[in-house]
C-alpha cells in the first residue's frame, strides 16, 4: 500500500439493500474497484445499525450516528457523510445514487442511476418528496463529476438537471459472473422444485410499480395464453406490494379482468442466489418497462442464454442492440406476437440466444470499475 494512494470514501446508505439498484451498484462497484486497483484506499460510511456483512476485504468501514428515517437520510447525506469524508481525509467522496450534499469539503463524484421523479412526476407526489427532489436536483450541480449508467440516463440528466455533457461519464452496469448459461446450472433442478416451476414458462422478474408496465405482459398473455398458456404459463417473480395505489395498480385484479389467471403464476420474492437458475429455466424473459436507467435484468437474462422481449425504448436499444426482440411500448398485442414467435420459432430463438450471449459479454464489472477509476483520476486533475 503506497503512502500517497488515492483515498475514496463512499456513502453507504443503501449497503444493506442489495435488491435496490443503488445497493446493488454500490456492492458490485466496491468489489470491482478492489480487484482492479488493490492500492486504492476505500472507505464506506454506514448509518447506525447497518450490518457491514459482505464489505470487501480492505475497505474501511466507518459507522455513523443518525436515524434511518426519511429525515435521517437527508441528515446523513447533507451533514454526516461530508463530515466523515473530511475526517477521513478523503481525496474523493463518491455518492453512488442521486443524493449528493449541497456542500462538500472534498471533491465530489455522484452517480445518478436515473431521474425518475423528474421524468415521471407521479413518483414524487407530496410536498416532502418534491422538496427532496428539489434538494438533490440543486446538489447535483455541486459535483466535480457525474456518472450515469447509460447514455439514455445521461441524456435525461442533461435534459432534466441541466448539467453540461462534458461533466457526465457513462459507465454501463453488468451482470454478475453467476449469470451464465452453464456455470451453476447444477442448481437448476433444485430451484425448479423449490418454486414448483413447470417445464416451460415465460418469465417476468422485477418490480411492480407503474413504469414497469407488467400489465402489458398480462395483456400479451391474452394472445399467448389462448395458443400456449396451458403448456407455457407466465411466471411472475418479485415481492408483491400492497396493491391498489397510484404507483402500484392492482395487477392481480387486472389478470382477473383479462381472463389470464389460468395462465399466470405468481411466485413472490426470489432469493438472489436463485435468480440465475430462474432465468436459465425460462423459455423467454419479458421486460415491458417503459423507463429504466439501465435495465439490468435484461442483461442478466441474456447472460444466462435466455431470449428477451422488451419495450423499444432508448435505453433498451442502447444496451441490447439487435439482441433483444423490442416491441412498441405499452402494446400488449405486439408483445404477445413477439413472445409467440420466440416460443415456436426455434431458428429465431437460437439466433436471439446467441446474439444475447454475445452482447452480455460486453458488460463486465471490472470494465465499470476501470471507467469509474478514470473518472477519479480526471477529477483529481481538475
Amino acid at each position: 500500500m503506497t503512502g500517497n494512494a488515492m483515498r475514496v470514501i463512499f456513502n453507504g446508505w443503501f449497503w444493506d439493500q442489495p435488491h435496490t439498484g443503488s445497493g446493488q451498484y454500490l456492492r458490485r462497484l466496491l468489489g470491482a474497484l478492489r480487484r482492479i486497483d488493490p492500492d486504492l484506499r476505500l472507505a464506506l460510511v454506514l448509518p447506525r445499525g447497518v450490518n457491514a456483512a459482505a464489505v470487501p476485504e480492505g475497505v474501511e468501514v466507518i459507522a455513523a450516528r443518525g436515524s434511518r428515517s426519511n429525515l435521517g437520510k437527508v441528515w446523513f447525506e447533507q451533514r454526516i457523510f461530508p463530515q466523515a469524508a473530511a475526517a477521513w481525509r478523503a481525496d474523493i467522496a463518491h455518492v453512488p445514487y442521486w443524493g449528493a450534499p449541497l456542500a462538500s469539503p472534498v471533491r465530489l463524484v455522484t452517480t445518478i442511476l436515473d431521474v425518475i421523479p423528474l421524468a415521471l412526476p407521479e413518483y414524487a407526489s407530496g410536498a416532502l418528496a418534491r422538496l427532496y427532489v428539489s434538494l438533490v436536483s440543486a446538489s447535483a450541480h455541486g459535483s466535480a463529476h457525474t456518472i450515469t449508467i447509460s447514455d439514455a440516463a445521461k441524456a435525461d440528466v442533461i435534459q432534466y438537471l441541466g448539467l453540461p455533457a462534458e461533466s457526465i461519464t457513462t459507465t454501463h452496469l453488468a451482470a454478475d459472473e453467476a449469470y451464465h448459461p452453464r456455470i451453476g446450472a447444477e442448481r437448476d433442478a433444485e430451484v425448479k422444485a423449490k418454486y414448483d416451476l413447470p417445464d416451460d414458462f415465460a418469465l417476468y422478474l422485477g418490480g411492480f410499480d407503474r413504469r414497469k408496465r407488467v400489465d402489458v405482459a398480462l395483456q400479451a398473455y391474452t394472445f399467448v395464453g389462448r395458443a400456449h398458456g396451458d403448456e407455457i404459463p407466465l411466471i411472475i417473480a418479485g415481492r408483491e406490494p400492497a396493491w391498489g395505489t397510484p404507483l402500484f395498480p392492482d395487477l392481480r385484479k387486472a389478470a382477473a379482468q383479462l381472463n389470464v389467471e389460468p395462465y399466470v403464476r405468481w411466485i413472490g420474492a426470489v432469493d438472489e442466489a436463485d435468480k440465475p437458475s430462474l432465468y436459465r429455466l425460462a423459455r423467454v424473459f419479458v421486460f415491458p418497462s417503459v423507463y429504466e436507467g439501465f435495465g439490468l435484468p435484461v442483461i442478466e437474462a441474456m447472460a444466462c442464454g435466455t431470449p428477451v422481449v422488451a419495450s423499444d425504448i432508448p435505453v433498451m436499444r442502447e444496451i441490447t442492440g439487435d439482441a433483444a426482440y423490442l416491441v412498441k411500448p405499452e402494446d400488449g398485442r405486439a408483445m404477445g406476437g413477439a413472445l409467440i414467435a420466440l416460443l415456436i420459432q426455434d431458428p429465431l430463438r437460437d439466433e436471439q440466444i446467441q446474439r444475447g450471449l454475445s452482447v452480455a459479454t460486453r458488460y463486465r464489472w471490472t470494465k465499470t470499475a476501470r471507467e469509474t477509476r478514470a473518472v477519479y483520476d480526471k477529477v483529481m486533475h481538475l
